[in-house]
């Protein structure tokens, strides 16, 4: 089907181009006998309304692109719905893209975001925030990391402190009279897995008894949790962890599944389980999982906040970096 044109409109209207402009543009300027006729014209040759030459011409689109580590995860899910939903206040969209923790990916999307002319970034980021975020920025695009502290104070964050959160959770683990701690975790690349992972450590250190073995996986995915855990199924009891702590909730509830398979071992006598994030499906498992509460839906809805005070900032402009507490909510996996 052919693009219907504003001169389309104009002619079934029997207005000029300049009245339809006014007409989507500012209507105020426009009787309003005009309006209904322009209106009914669109209506009748199902005219859309292209809109990206106006907003390139204003300088910014009326979009905000979002960048997360891994679109799998019900957390990331979470703080995106959040952020779509504060945008959506203030008249904007969300795009949202997955890097699925590969720096190709990422690196492309921040590309393509750039080239949108987006309002914003908002971006979880692989390694260390440095130069591949300070590009856009250096180009006028604000940009805000996201689950993710930053040293880096020409930058605005929300974040959540992941070394008390891994803290909390060997400390629980230990609290309830576990001795051998593994811990579960992605690539070390990941900033969050590696602060996890120094919580856990400063922990079992406060404990000359505890012990903590490191277990690194491809990815945080159930499936990766699954190998993990069929692996410490198979192994001497006399040698196996008495407690696992593993770095985000799908991990843990993939080694939940391994472990639970034979009912040989048993989640909680056996080998007590932690996880990090509380997504709904933790709650919901078929032991119930412990895990380190992050507020997803309100870092969404904070990175929102600081990305448009970054936009709307001046040369005076403090950049905030906002750090939350993690919580420890205790369920079946580690009661008793």
């Amino acid at each position: 089907m052919a693009t219907v044109s504003v001169r389309e409109v104009a002619a079934r209207a029997g207005v000029s181009v300049g009245t339809v402009s006014n007409v989507l543009n500012r209507p105020g300027k426009v009787s309003p006998a005009t309006v209904e006729r322009v209106q009914t014209a669109i209506s009748d040759l199902g005219f859309v309304r292209y809109d990206a030459a106006r907003q390139l011409r204003a300088g910014r689109s009326r979009s905000i692109g979002l960048v997360v580590l891994d679109g799998a995860n019900p957390f990331f899910t979470d703080v995106a719905r959040s952020a779509e939903d504060r945008a959506a206040e203030e008249g904007l969209t969300l795009l949202l893209g997955n890097s699925d923790e590969n720096i190709d990916r990422e690196s492309a999307y921040l590309d393509l975001f750039e080239e949108q002319r987006v309002h914003g970034v908002l971006i979880s980021p692989l390694g260390e925030v440095g130069d591949r975020l300070m590009r856009p920025r250096a180009r006028g695009t604000p940009t805000v990391p996201v689950d993710r502290q930053t040293a880096v104070h020409s930058f605005s964050s929300v974040a959540v402190d992941d070394v008390a959160g891994g803290h909390l959770a060997a400390e629980h683990l230990a609290s309830i009279g576990r001795t051998r701690i593994a811990f579960v975790g992605g690539l070390q690349s990941i900033r969050q897995v590696a602060d996890r992972l120094e919580g856990a450590r400063q922990a079992v250190r406060e404990h000359p008894n505890v012990s903590l073995e490191v277990i690194s996986t491809e990815s945080l995915s159930v499936l990766q949790g699954r190998f993990v855990g069929e692996q410490l199924r198979a192994r001497d009891p006399v040698d196996r962890p008495d407690a696992v702590f593993a770095a985000n909730d799908l991990l843990a509830i993939g080694v939940l599944q391994a472990l639970s398979m034979l009912g040989d071992v048993r989640v909680r006598e056996d080998v007590a389980l932690i996880g990090y994030d509380d997504i709904a499906f933790a709650a919901a498992a078929i032991v119930p999982l412990s895990s380190i509460h992050q507020p997803s839906a309100l870092i969404g809805h904070t990175a929102v906040d600081l990305l448009l005070r970054e936009a709307a900032g001046g040369d005076d402009f403090v950049h905030e970096q906002i750090e939350f507490q993690p919580e420890l909510i205790v369920r079946e996996s580690t009661a008793g």
